[in-house]
């Protein structure tokens, strides 16, 4: 990431302060002259939560890639979170994974991760940006438009009021509040198409005192759902000795607030875990709940037409299901395709950088939008190889409760370190087969005893 600014890049915007913004930021940096950071919100001390960001109080982690991204972007800061309480975690041997009506097993893996909130993540990135000699943040300013040549062939600004900010280029990191669609629509441009999944998703998040005795060797639970229950729960380490734990469900299997509502649910879930280590926990702090109807994708590398001098980033073209925490590592990986398509050179970016935004996109939609669609209520396309791929990885993770090589292949997979594709390699289809013909005999074996103690 050396390519110095040149020709038309003197000065970039970028709107929204989040993680998607900031990062987007430290790239353009590196290529322009002064970037400036545009944000409506005040920006809080480290470890506080921003008000625009009410999911800054639900269960955050970084996956292994994103967890890559930020060393490469700003080295040093893995330990620097480390030392603020960050929880550093083999994602594999130190979370504990139930899924497929046991958990996967568990080993040393490197697939290193790291538990920490939002605010101490985010916080920690924005003081890097900040101290950038050439990023100037803006706080407690509202983008209302943008500005355009007189052609609107090429977006050379945005309004903040009454004030006018030039650029050679702008960015809109706004997240899922984008205004996108409708400013290229006002400059006579056609919207992108949407995929959309809709999975009437709500959760509930609470803090609780992480003790010794609770924590044992976990730094954190999942649980995925079963198609039946349709209930989730996630549990993490976090600074300052405390668990986080969000429990979610769909469509109409909503996790109360109040905390023995809250406990009861925890019980329901398809293992015990979550609820054993905060039966008897000391809760912190008041409960938060949130909803999120539908994932939904922004086709922007499908339009024709696009303006020179702008670009969509992050969760403003996709913004997935929650629960399988990709957003900020999805960010981190697509700041690294922003790099790259910027050292390719400023003609036709939009279309060098969508392609590459959408490759990105795929690996993640692929695995949240495929998932939900398992459950008979989420509307949205299917395919039969959706559904061939959902029977296969049901069959995987019953495999992998026994198989290191299919629980790797598939966290891989997970912490977007590959594609899906990879775990249909020939080698690990029949590991997968082998493996739940060992169940199907046992379980076989097994009913075969009971018939004959029953006799």
């Amino acid at each position: 990431m050396n390519a110095p600014a040149n020709g038309n890049r003197n000065c970039a915007i970028v709107i929204g302060g989040s993680i998607a913004g900031l990062l987007a930021a430290r790239v353009l940096a590196k290529h322009y002259k002064q970037v400036i950071l545009v944000e409506r919100d005040s920006f809080p001390a480290v470890g506080e939560h921003r008000r625009g960001v009410p999911q800054s109080r639900h269960t955050h982690g970084i996956l292994g890639s994103g967890r890559n991204v930020l060393e490469a972007l700003f080295p040093g800061i893995s330990d620097q979170l480390v030392q603020a309480g960050a929880v550093p975690a083999d994602i594999v041997r130190d979370i504990r994974w139930c899924l497929g009506g046991g958990y996967l097993s568990r080993f040393k893996s490197g697939l290193d991760g790291l538990c920490a909130s939002r605010p101490l993540l985010e916080g920690a990135v924005r003081a890097r940006v900040k101290s950038l000699p050439n990023v100037l943040l803006r706080e407690n300013c509202q983008v209302q438009a943008l500005i355009g040549t007189s052609d609107n062939s090429r977006v050379i600004g945005v309004k903040l009021g009454g004030e006018a900010l030039s650029a050679d280029l702008v960015v809109d990191a706004m997240g899922r509040g984008s205004r996108s669609p409708q400013w290229l629509d006002a400059m006579g441009y056609q919207k992108p198409k949407e995929d959309r999944v809709e999975v009437d998703l709500r959760y509930t998040t609470r803090h609780f005192r992480r003790s010794p005795q609770h924590s044992s060797d976990d730094a954190g639970i999942v649980i995925e759902p079963t198609l039946e229950g349709k209930r989730r729960g996630v549990m993490l380490a976090q600074e300052g000795n405390r668990w986080i734990v969000t429990l979610s469900g769909h469509f109409g299997n909503y996790a109360p607030p109040e905390l023995r509502g809250f406990l009861d649910y925890a019980k329901s879930l398809p293992a015990p875990y979550i609820y054993n280590a905060i039966r008897d926990a000391e809760p912190i702090d008041e409960p938060v709940s949130a909803r999120f109807p539908a994932s939904v994708r922004h086709r922007y590398e499908h339009l024709q037409r696009f303006p020179g001098g702008y670009l969509v980033f992050g969760d403003a073209i996709s913004s997935f299901n929650p629960t399988y925490g990709q957003g900020m590592s999805v960010a981190a990986l697509q700041a690294m395709e922003l790099n790259a398509a910027l050292r390719k050179g400023s003609e036709e970016l939009s279309y060098h950088f969508f392609a590459r935004a959408a490759k990105v996109v795929d690996v993640p939609w692929s695995i949240a939008a495929g998932s939900d669609l398992r459950m008979p209520e989420a509307t949205g396309q299917r395919s039969a190889m959706l559904k061939f791929t959902n029977w296969y990885i049901a069959k995987l993770h019953k495999a992998a409760h026994t198989d290191q090589a299919l629980t790797f292949a598939f966290l891989n997979v997970a912490n977007l370190l590959a594609p899906p594709s990879s775990l249909m390699h020939p080698h690990l289809m029949l590991r997968v087969l082998w493996g739940n013909w060992r169940r199907e005999k046992a379980r076989l074996r097994d009913a075969d005893l009971q018939t004959i103690a029953d006799a």
